[in-house]
């Protein structure tokens, strides 16, 4: 079962971005369990970032027990809504600040380790984005 896409816009400066959140369960490419993806793309749509979260060893994902753009760590219980503006803002800026976003085509990336760069280990009394 998959997510339906909604399709919005950020503006960062000068710049426009598209973006969505999607769900899928993905048998066909040989993983058995489902990932969650935000999926950022240029307005001429030459060149998208999908930033992918599956479930991992103290990661969770929304898959029927949390909301549906859930995305936590649960060693500190830290989360993301990867439904949220905000977290599609601070995700995209870690990863333009990586170099991670193509000048065309498709780049497809794990979303942990910007996960880990926008929600710190040790934070105290953070809000989600």
């Amino acid at each position: 079962m998959g997510s339906r896409r909604r399709v919005r816009r950020m503006v960062v400066g000068e710049a426009v971005y598209g973006w969505c959140f999607g769900h899928r369960h993905d048998r066909v490419r040989g993983y058995p369990g489902c990932g969650s993806t935000l999926t950022l793309w240029t307005p001429d749509h030459r060149a998208r970032l999908r930033l992918v979260f599956r479930p991992a060893p103290g990661r969770a994902i929304a898959d029927g027990y949390f909301d549906e753009g859930a995305a936590v760590r649960l060693s500190d219980r830290e989360y993301l809504n990867l439904h949220e503006p905000g977290s599609a803002r601070a995700l995209l800026d870690e990863a333009l600040a990586r170099g991670l976003f193509p000048s065309t085509g498709l780049a497809e990336v794990d979303g942990w380790p910007l996960f880990d760069a926008v929600r710190p280990e040790g934070r105290q009394g953070g809000k989600p984005c």
